[in-house]
């Protein structure tokens, strides 16, 4: 009987169970390459200004960041200021489109056996705030969002197709969405999925089963948080690129704190974070090199990146007549962004640029 239930899953296309062999994948980004880097839970401008400048610092290519608390709690022009940073690095930015179960009034997602709820839309609402998200960040020049919900994503991939959305805008599916095996992941390709994030604690053979019928790259945790699992798989990492090209090698960092939403009050402690997990990539990357040097990385700016665009117009954030807002928030964006200058599409931070000056001095 399991012959036969094997044969019938080969007919369909899919494989007829984990792939202990571990055939080497021959899908590529469009580019020809097999693997990108992402750095996770970026969580707003200045995290990503660390990113960027850590990955100077370590000489690295950074393809993709992400973030995790939401495009609800990123002002416009926090959205604009990190959709120009990617834009002059031309590299990617994924915002997660909240709110979820887990934000929400009811208590299933926080008993102890309702927690899978969490990542899902409760209720009709939700997904509309869900969407209404993923509309503003589209608005504002982002092309690419984070769902975590096959509603959402069945919705927001018509909403694609009718011209609700743009249509180089793409759904990287979040790891809390969960599916585990190939015919969900399949399914959620078929959907619109455009990468999936698959769960931090699948084996070599069970990510090969799932490369072997699903097309999209795959997003990877080579180093996961500790709430979804806490592995370090960096000796992995040779055998992830070469089993489930093409894939976005994504760094978490262990023994750190979930800080969604993150927000000014962790500030420090974020920017902190983003900082480690390049240095992480570095470490990653360098045994990449050393174990599988013939490895094919992207560009910045490859093909099938969604970088951010220019936004048609630039409105002021909407506030309430009266309401000092717009004034104090246009300053505190001033201020933040005062922390680096452009140089010809690229970033200088003046706190560095002033300690070299010192240095020079002395």
């Amino acid at each position: 009987m399991m012959e036969a239930t094997r044969r019938f899953l080969a007919g369909m296309g899919l494989p007829p169970g984990d792939l202990h062999a571990l055939p080497g994948s021959t899908r590529r980004f469009p580019d020809g390459a097999q693997y990108r880097v992402e750095i996770p839970s970026t969580e707003g401008p200045d995290a990503l200004a660390a990113v960027l400048e850590e990955a100077d610092r370590y000489h690295l290519t950074i393809h993709r960041v992400s973030q995790g608390s939401g495009v609800l709690l990123l002002t416009d022009d926090e959205i604009r200021a990190m959709a120009r940073l990617a834009q002059a690095r031309s590299m990617e930015v994924s915002l997660f489109a909240r709110p979820n179960a887990a934000w929400d009034i009811g208590a299933m997602a926080v008993s102890s056996g309702g927690k899978t709820v969490s990542p899902r839309l409760r209720g009709q609402d939700q997904l509309v705030y869900c969407l209404e998200d993923v509309q503003r960040a589209a608005s504002l020049g982002i092309r690419s969002v984070l769902l975590a919900d096959e509603g959402a994503l069945w919705v927001a991939g018509e909403m694609r197709r009718a011209g609700v959305l743009p249509q180089d805008m793409q759904f990287k599916i979040s790891v809390m969405m969960a599916s585990s095996n190939p015919a969900s992941i399949l399914l959620m390709e078929r959907l619109g999925a455009n990468t999936f994030n698959i769960p931090t604690d699948l084996t070599l053979a069970q990510i090969a089963a799932i490369r072997q019928a699903v097309s999209i790259p795959l997003d990877i945790y080579i180093e996961a948080p500790d709430d979804l699992g806490g592995f370090v798989r960096l000796y992995e990492i040779a055998e992830v690129v070469r089993v489930a090209a093409p894939v976005y090698l994504k760094f978490g960092l262990r023994n750190a704190p979930n800080i969604y939403p993150a927000g000014k009050h962790l500030e420090s402690l974020s920017l902190a974070l983003s900082r480690e997990r390049v240095r992480r990539a570095k470490i990653g990357l360098d045994l990449l090199a050393r174990y599988y040097p013939d490895a094919l990385q992207s560009r910045p700016g490859a093909a099938g990146l969604a970088i951010p665009v220019q936004a048609d117009t630039s409105p002021k954030s909407p506030t309430l007549s009266g309401n000092p807002q717009e004034a104090e928030e246009d300053e505190q964006i001033a201020l933040r962004e005062d922390k680096f200058v452009w140089q010809d599409g690229d970033i200088e931070f003046l706190d560095q640029t002033e300690e070299d000056e010192d240095d020079e001095g002395e």
